[in-house]
């Protein structure tokens, strides 16, 4: 699987979008620093995925994640794929039995296919909107991530690589 984590908040940047011609689109924006954390691992050849949205990156809440994503596949064995942010490598880090880790190369994001999960959690739930509270942002990254099927998840982060070491690693 592969593992990374996405900062969604009250923050937004204007994204771009369709009007009539020689109008001008208004969009609401604030500058409000209030964020959460979208914790998420993807198998890119079955779609299989998991979210947490947890308060903060850091090693405790690594901790939290790599617990529950143990408990959620307790009978497999799971490579994750990280990067190599400092609460991957954490000496606090508690990584479960049926977990290892690996990192991918520094400054590679092409190589975790997750990167463009957050895209497209972006594109489905966070274009060019205000909202009023964290809540309200936790709420609707809940609900784009609970829209994300195991196919949507196939088709945006399957690349052949993936496959070929998948068939050649025994």
């Amino acid at each position: 699987m592969f593992q990374d984590e996405a900062g969604f908040g009250r923050i937004n940047k204007p994204k771009y979008c369709w009007c009539n011609k020689k109008i001008r689109p208004q969009v609401p924006c604030h500058h409000i620093r209030e964020y959460r954390y979208a914790y998420g691992a993807v198998e890119a050849i079955t779609g299989e995925n998991f979210f947490l949205v947890l308060p903060y990156c850091n090693t405790d809440c690594m901790n939290v994640f790599l617990e529950e994503l143990s408990k959620d596949y307790k009978e497999d064995k799971i490579l994750l794929v990280c990067d190599g942010a400092t609460w991957h490598k954490s000496n606090g880090l508690k990584i479960p039995e049926n977990i290892e880790i690996i990192h991918i190369p520094p400054y590679t994001p092409e190589m975790n296919p997750i990167e463009q999960i957050w895209k497209q959690i972006r594109s489905m739930g966070f274009r060019n909107e205000f909202f009023h509270s964290l809540t309200d942002v936790v709420n609707r990254l809940c609900e784009t991530i609970n829209h994300l099927t195991k196919e949507m998840v196939k088709s945006i982060t399957h690349r052949d690589w993936i496959q070929y070491m998948e068939l050649n690693r025994y």
